[in-house]
């Protein structure tokens, strides 16, 4: 059997996931399953639209069960290592200028499970955190991004 793919999350993305969990098995799958006896009483089956949309439903939720069911069993908790305050790490926050317009920017760098760029949560296997990650304040650091290259100054980690 093929090795578990971890899934570094910090504390706070953990339990997220656990109340998704929560939220999926005890209002969504029994939504579902009413969905399903409701529609069966419609009669005919197989010409039976609502029965067939609430099975495509029942196997969404199912799959998303088994997902997250497997991103918290492998789990893998990012802890802050303190004595590197100035290193970019997992579950650190960064802040950067863009060289040479000087726009500022400011990520936290979490595992995929995670990751929001809508919320400043980047994933640590994208270009601009594999970039970034063990690299100091006032690092130039130049970035392979899908729009080309960009040059970046990180001016604060914390």
């Amino acid at each position: 059997m093929a090795e578990e793919k971890s899934f570094y999350m910090t504390e706070e993305g953990k339990a997220k996931l656990e109340q998704e969990l929560d939220e999926l098995k005890t209002v969504r799958r029994p939504e579902v399953v009413e969905r399903i006896k409701v529609a069966r009483s419609f009669g005919d089956l197989s010409e039976n639209s609502e029965y067939d949309a609430a099975k495509d439903e029942q196997a969404f939720v199912e799959a998303r069960v088994a997902q997250v069911e497997n991103m918290i069993r492998n789990a893998v908790i990012i802890e802050n290592d303190d004595e590197n305050s100035d290193v970019v790490q997992l579950g650190k926050s960064v802040k950067f200028i863009e060289l040479p317009d000087g726009d500022e920017e400011e990520y936290q760098i979490v595992g995929s499970a995670e990751s929001d760029p809508f919320e400043g949560r980047i994933s640590n296997d994208s270009p601009m955190a594999q970039s970034l990650l063990g690299k100091k304040i006032g690092d130039q650091v130049t970035v392979q991004t899908p729009g080309g290259e960009i040059d970046v100054k990180i001016v604060e980690v914390f």
